[in-house]
């Protein structure tokens, strides 16, 4: 039996999971839990084994076996590391709110923290712990929660030093403690060459967007690079209660936008795959530099370096293996990245636009939909089924109108991200061209952050549900009752009235100003 070519897939797919479900039980319980998960799968596998030997092999058996033994492999190294945090230095000074002085490199640009005045808080990797007798040379992960005065020009990958009092980490992520700085760094290095041309071009493509209005400016970086540090609070908050915040974090999506315009151009003048995925590759590699390599962008790098190795190699891309082969790739490299919600939703958000929109697209085709709508309405949907149970156990709350707000903003997002990034790379060479280049994104941008705004104003846009397990069970319950309502043609006329009135509350009144401007 040939197997059909749009057949998904799924042989990698019980190996991501074994490797995320090993390493988040490590970190959220620890070493000692940790060994004892590894012992359970040796001894399940050693029976399996045994089984296997006196029975005869079995295809399923095979099978199981080798999932058992890469969990355990998985799981150990996990415990490894998480031992290691355990039995850091920093972990026992930090036990005991002591006060040091630390040599450490930012992993990313410092954030403004609400709520907390004029200070910012930012990842680093721990270079040396200095004492007054001794200077050790050690590795770990701390954050630092510093005033903005000295810090907030601070660049990813400088060598800083710092005196401040340790306390553990809020959360289980293999972090060693958080470090609150006594003031500004008593010493900054030099940063590394390609971490100051990112800066270069971030700092470029801010100043590029100053000629257009305000919210404008601070949101068009954001969309571009995931640099939000002038976005203001009531943007972010219409965001959020319309389910759009996806946008200002950089994912699958703006990687697949931008390496789609780099090959669409390859193909333009003309060059082969191999030139073409070099050019690709070069982007990408820039693209990661300049967003900083937070968890969906080192997510979204993986996804589209496969996707460049299709292209050299000419196959049809299988997007669920690769998803799981860069889950897997990226827990080895990073396991923090199990208990990241931003990680999470990527990969789930992913998987939902693989496995379950391509079905909902052929029975709305089938149904005599357009196809173009069809797609725009099955990815705005599926995303939001597979990330909203997430959601509400991360933040208690759930977007109603998230679907409705999203594909109404699809035409446009591709648009900004791609003149938005010309105009970050038109900047480096003339600030006068990149500023007549972006306002070409200005009515995009009008119409991305009126939808927010009407979307935000309307009543019950946002619901919130109880946070944790709790709240993602209600959410995923409604979800599956929603999913099996659609089934029924009466249910369908219902939520489709519910719909043209939800279209009917966003439809955006154009403001006078812009108006009188034609």
């Amino acid at each position: 039996m040939v197997e059909s070519e749009s057949s998904l897939d799924l042989r990698l797919a019980p190996f991501a999971g074994m490797c995320w479900a090993a390493t988040l039980i490590s970190i959220l319980w620890g070493s000692g839990v940790a060994w004892v998960l590894v012992g359970a799968l040796l001894g399940t596998a050693t029976v399996l084994a045994a089984s296997w030997a006196l029975q005869g092999r079995r295809r399923w058996t095979s099978t199981m076996l080798l999932l058992l033994v890469f969990g355990i492999c998985c799981a150990a190294g996990a415990a490894w590391r998480v031992q290691a945090v355990e039995q850091h230095p920093l972990n026992t000074l930090a036990r005991s709110e002591s006060w040091v002085t630390l040599v450490v490199a930012p992993v990313d640009d410092p954030r403004e923290v609400a709520g907390f005045g004029r200070r910012v808080v930012l990842k680093a990797d721990l270079l040396e712990i200095r004492k007054a007798t001794e200077t050790i040379v050690t590795s770990g992960s701390v954050i630092v929660l510093a005033p903005s005065e000295g810090w907030k020009q601070i660049l990813p990958g400088q060598r800083v030093v710092l005196r401040g009092q340790l306390s553990m980490p809020l959360h289980r992520d293999l972090g060693l403690a958080t470090v609150q700085a006594k003031g500004p760094p008593s010493e900054i290095g030099p940063a590394p060459l390609h971490q100051q041309w990112a800066g270069a071009l971030r700092a470029r493509l801010a100043a590029a967007t100053s000629v257009l209005p305000a919210e404008q400016a601070g949101l068009l970086p954001g969309l571009v690079v995931g640099d939000t540090s002038a976005l203001s609070h009531e943007v972010k908050d219409d965001f959020t209660m319309t389910g759009l915040t996806h946008l200002t974090a950089v994912s699958g999506a703006n990687v697949s936008i931008l390496l789609g315009a780099v090959l669409l151009v390859v193909r333009g003048v003309g060059l082969g795959p191999a030139p073409g995925a070099v050019l690709a590759a070069v982007a990408l590699i820039g693209f990661v530099v300049v967003a900083r390599p937070s968890p969906s962008v080192l997510r979204a790098a993986a996804m589209g370096a496969v996707a460049i190795l299709a292209f050299v190699s000419g196959r049809r891309k299988q997007a669920l293996p690769a998803l799981a082969a860069s889950v897997i790739a990226l827990l080895t490299w990073s396991p923090e990245l199990a208990v990241d919600f931003g990680f999470a939703l990527s990969v789930t958000a992913t998987a939902g636009l693989v496995v379950i929109a391509p079905i909902w697209v052929d029975l709305l085709v089938g149904r005599g939909w357009p196809r173009a709508v069809a797609e725009a309405l099955a990815v705005s949907t599926a995303a939001f089924a597979v990330t909203a149970p997430i959601v509400a156990g991360m933040a208690g709350t759930v977007s109603v109108v998230s679907v409705v707000a999203n594909i109404l903003v699809a035409p446009v997002v591709g648009v900004i991200t791609v003149v938005g990034a010309v105009t970050a790379l038109v900047a480096v060479v003339s600030l006068p061209v990149a500023e007549i280049v972006v306002r070409l994104t200005q009515w995009p941008l009008w119409w991305l952050l009126t939808v927010a705004e009407h979307g935000a104003r309307i009543p019950g846009a946002s619901v919130a549900v109880p946070s944790g397990p709790t709240g993602a069970v209600i959410v995923l319950s409604g979800v599956l009752a929603l999913g099996a309502a659609l089934r029924r043609r009466w249910s369908r006329l219902v939520l489709a009235g519910v719909a043209i009135g939800l279209l009917m509350l966003l439809a955006p009144i154009w403001p006078p100003s812009l108006i009188s401007k034609v």
